[in-house]
Parts: C-alpha cells; structure tokens; sequence
C-alpha cells in the first residue's frame, strides 16, 4: 500500500499471525491486536501473566489484573518503538471473553492508565481468543 508502512517490534510480543504489529498511514498507526503474552516467550500459557492450565485447559490460576496491566504494557511498547506514544492513543477497541467476570476490573485500570488522555472506546465480549488470552486490545493512534 503506497504511503505507509509495516512495524514490528522486538521488544513486544511476537504476533500468533502473518501480520505487523502496527502500520503506519499518514498521520495514523493502526495497532493489530495486542494480547498479554510476555516478549520472547511462545505462544504457551505460561507466557500469559496471571494464567496457568492443566493439561486439559482449565485454570490452576487466572489474575485478570495481570493479564489487563500485561496487554497495556505491550501496546505502550508497541506505540513507542513505532515512533508513537501513549498520549497519542485515540481510539481503543478491547475485546474481552468474559464481559460479566472482567469488566469491572478492566474499568478500574483502565482509569489507572489512562487519566490525562481519553481516547474513544469501545469493549465487546467475544467468545473467544486465538491463545488462551482474557483481554485483547485494538488501538489507533496519530503519528508524524
């Protein structure tokens, strides 16, 4: 696509994907979809903080609070390495699998990350994610 450009970063999650951590387009950075995963780990749920399963998927431990602070650590990560910044964050889309159970929670830290700057939002409840992930987040931010 003329007039913009692929990123990725090292320091973030590898994608679970054949996709860019962001692209840049003029004056816009458009994030794909950021998990919790840890930088340099695989795909496993000992990559997620707060997450352990046995063997056949159920939880032995499950810290929303830590995945959520894990997921906007990654896109500050993802927003700065790209040349962005957190204050530039416009738009944030999260996708949560378990509305009823997490959303007052997101809600909290949310308010944590974000006092100065109020970016639209938008949360919506899906069934489920690609890794054993609670929380994903979508973001849109400017750019020079």
């Amino acid at each position: 696509m003329e007039g913009s450009s692929r990123i990725s970063s090292s320091m973030a999650p590898k994608p679970v994907g054949m996709y860019p951590h962001a692209r840049k387009v003029g004056e816009l950075l458009f994030l794909s979809g950021v998990g919790p995963r840890v930088a340099g780990s695989d795909e496993t749920d000992s990559a997620v903080p707060g997450l352990k399963l046995d063997k056949n998927g159920n939880f032995l431990e499950f810290d929303f609070e830590k995945q959520c602070r894990s997921v906007f650590d990654n896109v500050k990560i993802i927003l700065e390495e790209s040349g962005s910044s957190w204050d530039q964050l416009v738009d944030v889309t999260v996708f949560l699998v378990n509305m009823k159970r997490d959303f007052q929670v997101y809600n909290k830290i949310y308010a944590e990350y974000f006092k100065e700057n109020l970016p639209c939002r938008t949360t919506v409840e899906i069934n489920c994610l690609p890794t054993p992930i609670a929380i994903e987040l979508k973001c849109i931010a400017t750019i020079k």
